[in-house]
């Protein structure tokens, strides 16, 4: 930490609108009493914002859930691999923001956010080198693509309707699947975050590898977060130059959860 500047990193909770993937929408009720206010919250989808995926979340189809989780394991609330694992803790220690939008732009590769275009492992090294930031083992590495700016400040209502059925949703992300996962095995990163819905591009195709999430989660073991809000970060990395900080994330505590915002604040 440097000069004290906090970027908090969660969306509001009813964002995007409508809800991406079958989500549903969080319903707030507040209530009035004489010494002040009470709410409650109905039909939270603790993965409908910005989220971190469990190790609960996805099953391998090969292999299972990971470190031989069996399902009878996690049937009910509870077992070894859920959002309450990672709460327990928490998650603190250094961030680093790979600004891949500005990175494209400036080598002139203008990105079509309609599209499901990759990022590849080369296209992270060529923008990590250019900002000249390293990585180092343990970190969290948070990847702006500038995907969530678009969708909230450009993208129209009936591009979002759209993009709320899973089978018309394309969007940019990691891929291929199998050389992503070798890299974020390879720098040895703790945990990764994007601004986009999936982290990586969406749809999956065969073409290009599959599903990573079936190698990060279940495999690697590897914490994924999707719609993170980075836009007001990477401005101000780009502005000074610097491109670490430090991170923390508090998930909810809920035993055997399967997601949870990720309560995340990077300070600089």
């Amino acid at each position: 930490m440097r000069k004290g500047a906090v970027f908090p990193l969660n969306l509001r909770m009813d964002q995007p609108d409508p809800p991406l993937y079958g989500r549903g929408r969080i319903r707030q009720t507040l209530l009035a009493r004489p010494s002040g206010r009470d709410d409650y919250l109905d039909n939270v989808w603790p993965q409908a914002s910005s989220q971190w995926d469990s190790l609960r979340h996805i099953r391998h189809p090969e292999h299972g859930f990971y470190n031989g989780t069996r399902d009878e394991d996690i049937a009910e609330g509870g077992g070894p691999i859920g959002i309450d694992a990672m709460a327990r803790r928490g998650i603190a220690g250094r961030g680093v923001l790979l600004d891949i939008a500005r990175y494209f732009s400036r080598a002139g590769r203008p990105i079509e956010y309609t599209r499901a275009e990759l990022i590849t492992p080369d296209d992270l090294e060529a923008c990590r080198a250019a900002q000249g930031v390293a990585l180092h083992t343990g970190d969290v590495l948070l990847i702006h693509t500038g995907w969530l700016h678009w969708y909230l400040t450009e993208a129209t209502a009936a591009q979002r309707e759209r993009m709320a059925d899973r089978e018309q949703l394309q969007a940019i992300g990691l891929g291929p699947a199998d050389t992503i996962a070798e890299y974020l095995w390879d720098v040895h990163v703790a945990a990764v975050a994007a601004d986009n819905p999936a982290l990586e591009a969406w749809p999956p195709r065969e073409e290009t590898g599959g599903f990573a999430h079936f190698r990060l989660i279940p495999l690697l073991g590897m914490p994924i977060g999707e719609l993170w809000q980075l836009a007001p970060l990477a401005a101000d990395c780009a502005a000074d130059g610097v491109h670490e900080c430090f991170f923390t994330s508090a998930p909810l505590n809920v035993p055997g959860g399967v997601g949870s915002p990720p309560n995340a604040l990077a300070v600089k």
